[in-house]
């Protein structure tokens, strides 16, 4: 019988031929180990989304709102970070994070909406 070993800790792992840890810590510990890069830039991402959601849905109250640049700017709002386009027939563009979008206007003005 070959003795397996545990690929976090190097204990000898019992039980079923294809068990690869000798507990369950030693299994997570491996795999947060081995995802950390990309579970990072994921959370990070979330993050930048909810933060954009947070800001759009606290300043647009009503479901219609026009703000400027430089208050969204001034709350943190992170333009590089939305979840889908919408292009309309006459060639405007709506970016949303969720359910909550903007459009932007004229004079670095946006105007804030909900899809209902």
């Amino acid at each position: 019988m070959e003795n397996r070993k545990c690929l976090e800790c190097d204990e000898v792992v019992k039980g079923r031929v294809d068990k690869k840890f000798c507990s369950d810590y030693c299994r997570n510990a491996y795999n947060n180990r081995v995802n950390k890069d990309s579970k990072n830039l994921i959370r990070n991402i979330n993050n930048r989304l909810r933060k954009n959601y947070k800001i759009l849905s606290e300043l647009n109250t009503s479901g219609k709102t026009k703000v400027t640049r430089t208050k969204l700017y001034d709350k943190g709002f992170d333009f590089q970070f939305f979840t889908s386009i919408y292009k309309t027939k006459t060639g405007n563009t709506y970016f949303y994070i969720y359910d909550e979008g903007y459009l932007s206007l004229e004079n670095e003005t946006f105007l804030l909406i909900r899809k209902e």
